[in-house]
């Protein structure tokens, strides 16, 4: 598991999540900590190093 940081899209708060490391890459959509907004995550990984990462509105 790797914690990251990142401005939700919403609310502009830096809120942390924990991505699971174990698989190559994850979309899902989990609210805000703070506004309780949906947000789609989406990242990749390669070995243990974060490659990619985005945090956007799920509804637009």
């Amino acid at each position: 598991m790797l914690e990251h940081a990142f401005q939700c899209p919403y609310c502009w708060e830096q809120i942390t999540m924990l991505l699971d490391t174990s698989v190559q890459g994850q979309t899902y959509v989990e609210d805000c900590e703070v506004c309780c907004r949906p947000i789609t995550i989406r990242y990749q990984v390669a070995g243990d190093q974060l490659q990619s990462f985005s945090a956007r509105p799920a509804y637009r």
